[in-house]
């Protein structure tokens, strides 16, 4: 348990990395309220679009890509917190959109950028 936990911090160290050197700003990590979890939440200043991201990191395909955890359950859960933190911080007439970042840390570090997984 414990390691995974290491392999998920990691990971999203790395998809922030990623995501400023896209031209995000990082907002906040780890939001977390009675709703659910969001792991990175960044401005997109291409698009001016709040982003509200999970990080999955995986070393192996045992159980699958890693998106396709992220499935409509997790994505409701992700909703209720993004409601709730549109709401806490004023941000209701903002664009937003909800992505996810796969990291592989096979024998080198992959990242893949998946974006608008809810329509």
């Amino acid at each position: 348990m414990y390691f995974r936990k290491e392999i998920g911090i990691w990971g999203e160290n790395i998809a922030c990395k990623y995501l400023e050197e896209n031209q995000y700003e990082i907002i906040e990590r780890n939001f977390l309220c009675r709703q659910g979890e969001i792991d990175i939440i960044a401005k997109d200043k291409k698009t001016n679009e709040w982003t509200f991201i999970e990080v999955k990191t995986r070393s192996n395909f045992k159980y699958g890509n890693p998106a396709d955890s992220v499935n409509k359950e997790k994505q409701k859960h992700m909703l209720h917190a993004i409601k709730y933190y549109i709401y806490k911080n004023k941000i209701e007439n903002m664009p937003i959109r909800i992505d996810v970042i796969e990291v592989y840390i096979k024998e080198k570090c992959r990242i893949n950028h998946i974006k608008q997984i809810k329509e």
